[in-house]
């Protein structure tokens, strides 16, 4: 029996759980105004309970999705790391929720304030003291740096056409790439999982207009010839582009900035707070050097010496505005709740202890599992399932075995360079005892498809939805359990 028949069978005549105002008017004039085309011609069949009822259906129905508050999430490249409730409360007070975009700054002084602290705490970050915080999430941070790239070139009589990728990029990279107009130009990792200067230096020329890096990288790895890199695509007129996804990594140890990179855009939602994967929404926040400044998108908040606040629309040389209004301020609310709780020592911290948790749950599974890249990770790593698919159990059969341990799969068959790629990223806030339980699990499975394969390969067994027809369940949208 479905949630759906069980709500219904609870339904008592005469039950109510809400308490509607007293209508100004009778009932029939309330009826009068409401078009004809409107009226039901029978009363709605709605189950009539208790308050309380009504709670833990919805309640039953939230559990059955998994999420960061129920149990651990390491999907690989998503940051999916509890934040602390204080900061979606700062982001819910009133005057932030229920100002209007369209009322003149000097109606709200504080949320500028907050927007100009966001911004100088990103440059301290990152190295790059220019920042728009209009993007609305890491795709359309990517978008307006290549848009950026393509305007200074421009503005240099350059018709450059081309943008330097890695094999190893995330898929945004490319698709960002084609809708500025550049073709991606792929470059291959070399047997360390990183990118060698040689391998730069052999494609880069005068068609090229940058290239676009994510450093550590989408194995976990970090690119530790970024200087040299920089410089061969420098020399030949070109732009350094860091996607800034895996900053949770970085934060206090590493500043693109200072190394050569010309602009990043930073994933607020993923590093700074919100979890990534909610379905939004994100904040992509775009930072650049110098140089680059009047590219930024407009309006750009600027700073009288009298510490007036104010947005500067007469940007001539701007790439134009890329949402309406300036961002999804929420989510700049609990950017900046996040870094003043933690502030400097404390970003530091949580970028080591990500570092930390990877390799130790890296080292706890890599003998029940292939490690193509045996390198010193950053804050997430990458494993194959090519041994278990020897058995015939693909990665994809292990990560639905996982949903019977209640814990989210890692990413899966991503990166594309590795065969039966699992991408695990632990995050900083999950305790040694989670990531020893997980990796028990893991290897449990391991030892399964080695023993039953079958079983693996049936799974999951204690979910409400059992496993689908993936191929049917892309074509037929309908969600709903059969009765």
């Amino acid at each position: 029996m479905t949630e759906k028949i069980l709500i219904y069978d609870k339904s008592k005549p005469g039950r109510t759980g809400y308490t509607l105002p007293k209508l100004d008017s009778s009932e029939k004039e309330v009826l009068s105004r409401i078009p004809d085309k409107f009226k039901r011609d029978k009363d709605a069949a709605l189950p009539e309970l208790t308050e309380g009822e009504v709670m833990r259906h919805f309640i039953a129905l939230s559990v059955k999705n998994h999420h960061i508050d129920t149990d651990f999430y390491p999907l690989g490249s998503c940051t999916m790391k509890y934040n602390p409730k204080l900061n979606d409360a700062a982001a819910s007070y009133r005057d932030f929720r229920e100002h209007h975009p369209l009322a003149p700054c000097s109606s709200a002084p504080g949320m500028l304030r907050i927007m100009e602290m966001v911004s100088s705490y990103l440059g301290e970050i990152s190295g790059f003291p220019y920042i728009s915080l209009q993007p609305a999430a890491g795709a359309q941070g990517e978008f307006a740096g290549l848009l950026i790239m393509r305007a200074y070139h421009k503005a240099n009589s350059e018709k450059r056409s081309k943008i330097i990728i890695p094999d190893s990029a995330h898929g945004t990279n490319p698709a960002s790439v084609a809708a500025v107009g550049y073709e991606t130009l792929q470059i291959k990792s070399n047997e360390k999982g990183i990118i060698s200067p040689e391998t730069v230096a052999a494609v880069m020329d005068d068609t090229v207009a940058g290239m676009m890096m994510t450093n550590p990288n989408t194995l976990g790895i970090f690119e530790s010839h970024i200087k040299e890199i920089a410089e061969i695509v420098h020399a030949k007129g070109g732009l350094m582009y860091m996607d800034g996804a895996n900053l949770n990594a970085n934060m206090g140890i590493f500043r693109p900035g200072d190394v050569g990179f010309d602009m990043m855009h930073f994933n607020l939602h993923k590093t700074f707070s919100t979890p990534h994967g909610g379905g939004g929404p994100g904040a992509g926040a775009i930072g650049v050097a110098e140089k680059f400044e009047k590219y930024l998108p407009f309006p750009v908040l600027q700073k009288e010496p009298d510490g007036r606040l104010w947005f500067n629309y007469d940007r001539p040389d701007s790439i134009g505005r890329l949402q309406f209004f300036n961002g999804n301020f929420g989510n700049v609310v609990r950017a900046y709740a996040y870094i003043k709780t933690y502030g400097g020592e404390g970003l530091k911290k949580v970028s080591e202890n990500a570092v930390l948790n990877a390799n130790y749950l890296k080292e706890m599974l890599r003998d029940e599992y292939d490690l193509p890249y045996d390198n010193h990770c950053m804050h997430e790593f990458v494993l194959s399932g090519s041994r278990q698919r020897k058995l015939g159990v693909k990665t994809s059969d292990i990560a639905k075995r996982l949903l019977d341990f209640g814990v989210h799969p890692p990413t899966v068959y991503f990166p594309l360079i590795v065969p039966e790629a699992m991408m695990i990223e632990p995050t900083e806030t999950e305790s040694k005892e989670t990531l020893e339980q997980f990796a028990a699990s893991m290897n449990q499975i391991a030892e399964e498809v080695r023993e039953k394969p079958d079983y693996v390969k049936n799974a999951p067994y204690t979910t409400v939805v059992k496993r689908l027809d993936e191929a049917g369940a892309v074509r037929n949208l309908d969600i709903c359990c059969p009765e």
